[in-house]
């Protein structure tokens, strides 16, 4: 899996029982060098020469993809005949189901060629053509090992917030609720020359300026709108971020000037208020928010969203897996529930027609 945040990959080797439940038998990751990092992150907004680039991008980004494989079977001694499947999700560089399509990039075929191992790719576009939002995908997989007694909710913090509502006896809702890392990555890249503000550090040198967190919130039409909805880099960057940064620099609030250091910490409240906001008003009766993802090491970014939170907050290791788990375990189970014929597309999730068996295999 590699996500919104753009910083890397995280691969898992699991097993599957009969009725899905996994168990995890190796783990790698791997950050993107600084040249493929910046190419995907200029494959997100229209540029010279897309197609090309974005092809050579896919195949860059598959060979990471291979040697994470290789490294997950070194750890577990096992060889690429004994595996089923592999589950690539590719890497998002648009997301646009209200007209009809969202974009990974990844080559597939390449990669079944590279490892000698089938490959289940390719699992948003037909939940998309059912009319559906095609994410967020994983509330399927989340009931399935994170479900107890309570209502518990999942928040995903990648690039992109997502939440999974999960309530006992009844399936499991879930939507996106607005960035998570994205803004905070790319204002942070920006003046620091840092991929990520390491455990908000950065930030909490900073002040939230309730003036541009108002302007953040008011000024979105798109945080007002009802689930289903999901949505990308393709809103939430930092084109979006300057009109908005420009008009509080206008109305400076009195006796403040407002510095870099403010505007993150305004960015990791905006990400939790956000959050927040979704899950007090679509699941008021949670007992227990588990975090996952990359911004689920953020300290700052926690310690806002318990704020912000009636319930409790703790991160998914509190419930056996991986908060950097999660998301590949996702797609790996997305992998398997195509090869039994599980249909994982969660039409109350995503809007669409109905369930659909989600993927499309490139064989060995």
């Amino acid at each position: 899996m590699s996500g919104t945040s753009l910083d890397g990959v995280d691969a898992v080797l699991a097993q599957f029982d009969a009725k899905g439940k996994p168990t995890v038998i190796a783990r790698a990751a791997s950050a993107f060098s600084p040249a493929l990092r910046e190419t995907l992150f200029e494959l997100n907004t229209p540029g010279p020469d897309e197609l090309a680039r974005a092809s050579l991008a896919a195949n860059a980004l598959v060979a990471l993809y291979a040697d994470l494989v290789a490294q997950t079977l070194k750890q577990a001694k096992l060889s690429a005949s004994q595996i089923s499947a592999i589950g690539a999700h590719g890497q998002t560089v648009r997301h646009q189901p209200s007209l009809g399509y969202t974009i990974q990039l990844n080559a597939p075929a390449l990669l079944a060629e590279l490892t000698g191992i089938t490959v289940v790719a390719d699992f948003r576009s037909r939940d998309v053509a059912a009319g559906g939002q095609g994410a967020p995908l994983v509330p399927v997989f989340h009931a399935g090992i994170f479900s107890t007694d309570y209502t518990r909710v999942i928040l995903n913090l990648g690039g992109i917030a997502n939440i999974t509502i999960l309530r006992p006896g009844a399936a499991p809702l879930g939507f996106d609720t607005g960035p998570a890392n994205a803004l905070m990555d790319s204002w942070c890249q920006q003046h620091t020359q840092q991929s990520f503000d390491a455990d908000g550090a950065w930030g909490a040198q900073g002040c939230v300026n309730n003036a541009l967190l108002n302007r953040l919130n008011d000024a979105e039409p798109w945080l007002k709108l009802p689930p289903p909805k999901s949505t990308g880099r393709d809103l939430f960057n930092l084109e979006w971020l300057e009109p908005r940064l420009q008009y509080c620099l206008g109305r400076p609030e009195p006796g403040h000037r407002l510095t870099p250091q403010d505007v993150q910490a305004t960015l990791c409240a905006f990400t939790a208020t956000t959050a927040a906001q979704a899950i007090n008003t679509y699941a008021a009766d949670a007992q227990e928010v588990l975090l996952c993802g990359g911004g689920a090491r953020n300290s700052a970014l926690r310690h806002a969203l318990q704020a912000a939170l009636p319930c409790e907050v703790a991160t998914t290791d509190s419930a056996g897996v991986g908060t950097q788990d999660v998301e590949a375990l996702a797609f790996a189970w997305l992998a398997w529930a195509h090869q039994h014929g599980v249909a994982a597309g969660n039409p109350a999730v995503t809007g669409a027609r109905g369930a659909r068996i989600l993927g499309a295999t490139w064989p060995a």
